[in-house]
């Protein structure tokens, strides 16, 4: 009785990992989109730090994006038991954000121009210890900030994957994505930071092929990194914007009349009308920011002394 209890037992265990491994692959499947713009937003936040403090920098933003998912995995569990209708104005908010870093960014970008611009990246990076200790630490902070919004993305998409399964299985698969998401983007990330050391290793190999391999690399290093800049400037609209489409629903019923007869383009066409929204947005939130600034300095100044 005891023996075919614990067989049993065994196969219970057996259907529920078949289940969550098969929930995992459809969920990994959903979130893999987020993933360019997970990386190259991440990759453009920690670049820019001494080629000694760049590992270190993306091993404090990987822990931190660790820390963000300990965070929402039971957030997320929580809400949408007690307050699913909370889940996109929640997203809806984070993707505003989004869009106002993006549009900030991109405001910045086109107020550098030449010489200027050279020595306002020159001021940006502080010399002493003590100022390159805080800027790294400002610059890892910014990287969790914006990587907690895109982990949001990742846990509700596994989250709709996995709504009807019972709990457990919710935990788990939510825990083995969240897991399997953060080492896949970071690792990307380093090898990304430090491709330009990798070739030069290799250039100093006797093997032909090798070397060749090693000068392409140090070759397109800096080409990719000012690239990644404006790439994860434009994957901030792109997932701030699909927050903000999908969260108002005649937005979204809009888009997928408009691009209902594109076929294969579809999805393209939509991608850039999400880019778009994004940019609105992030227009529209600079604005208000902006207005909201005006304002209370506008009040500090009336202040009497006192």
């Amino acid at each position: 009785m005891a023996g075919s209890s614990f067989f049993a037992l065994l196969d219970d265990i057996a259907a529920l990992l078949d289940d969550i491994s098969l929930m995992s692959k459809v969920a990994a499947k959903k979130t893999a989109s987020v993933l360019s713009d997970d990386l190259a937003v991440n990759a453009e936040q920690v670049t820019g730090m001494r080629a000694d403090r760049e590992l270190p920098v993306v091993w404090a933003v990987f822990k931190g994006s660790l820390l963000n998912k300990a965070i929402l995995v039971p957030c997320a569990l929580l809400l949408n038991a007690f307050a699913p209708w909370s889940v996109k104005w929640l997203l809806m908010a984070g993707g505003i954000y989004l869009c106002y870093e993006g549009f900030e960014a991109i405001k910045e970008k086109l107020q550098r121009g030449g010489e200027e611009a050279e020595a306002r990246e020159a001021k940006a990076v502080p010399k002493t210890p003590e100022a390159l200790a805080a800027y790294e630490k400002r610059k890892v902070k910014g990287a969790i900030r914006t990587d907690f919004i895109l982990s949001a993305e990742i846990t509700v998409i596994t989250l709709n994957v996995v709504a009807a399964a019972p709990l457990m299985q919710q935990i788990v698969t939510l825990i083995v994505i969240s897991i399997a998401m953060t080492a896949g983007v970071y690792g990307a990330v380093a090898g990304i930071v430090r491709m330009d050391d990798v070739g030069f290793k290799l250039q100093k190999a006797k093997n032909t092929l090798l070397k060749k391999i090693g000068g392409a690399l140090v070759a397109s290093a800096p080409v990719l990194m000012k690239a990644l800049s404006w790439i994860g400037t434009v994957a901030m609209f792109l997932v701030g914007g699909t927050f903000v489409a999908e969260g108002i629903q005649p937005i979204e019923h809009f888009l997928e009349t408009l691009v209902g007869d594109l076929g294969g383009w579809a999805v393209v066409a939509k991608m850039f009308a999400y880019g778009v929204i994004g940019a609105i947005a992030g227009m529209i939130a600079a604005v208000g920011v902006g207005a909201v600034s005006k304002v209370v300095g506008t009040a500090r100044k009336e202040e009497p002394a006192k």
